[in-house]
């Protein structure tokens, strides 16, 4: 299943997200993919706290590696961010009346995500947090 694909799955289980030019957006994703990442879960969402801004649309993917982020830009030109396990922080979910917004905090900045559907909001928090907490784990266990 492709990426695209994926993300289409997402958003017919959780609709009301704002969401623009998603296969773009997947594209960027496969094109950094490593050969032996898989995606785990992948959602969708405009990366700013404007409520005026619908033109950010960015995809988020959680492999079994690492959380990735990725934009397209209209005219030319992509921005694409890479979080490791180490790098990630804490994790925030805020319910508005229409829309949610989670925000990654990460050691170097904090990554808004917003306008997603409300419905979707706990599983995003569920499938960040766990997948971080088993990567912590395995980084604790190589320590020891």
């Amino acid at each position: 299943m492709s990426v695209y694909e994926k993300l289409l799955e997402y958003i017919r289980t959780y609709p009301g997200g704002i969401a623009w030019r998603i296969k773009k957006h997947c594209h960027i994703i496969e094109q950094h993919l490593n050969p032996e990442e898989e995606i785990l879960f992948i959602f969708c969402g405009q990366k700013t706290l404007s409520l005026l801004d619908i033109f950010s649309t960015c995809v988020v993917a959680i492999t079994n590696k690492r959380l990735m982020v990725a934009k397209k830009r209209v005219l030319w030109g992509y921005t694409f961010l890479s979080i490791t396990p180490d790098m990630y922080n804490d994790l925030t979910v805020r319910e508005g009346v229409i829309w949610g917004r989670i925000t990654i905090d990460t050691i170097k900045e904090l990554i808004h995500i917003s306008k997603i559907s409300k419905k979707a909001l706990s599983r995003i928090e569920t499938e960040i947090t766990e997948y971080m907490i088993r990567e912590k784990q395995k980084y604790i266990q190589e320590e020891e």
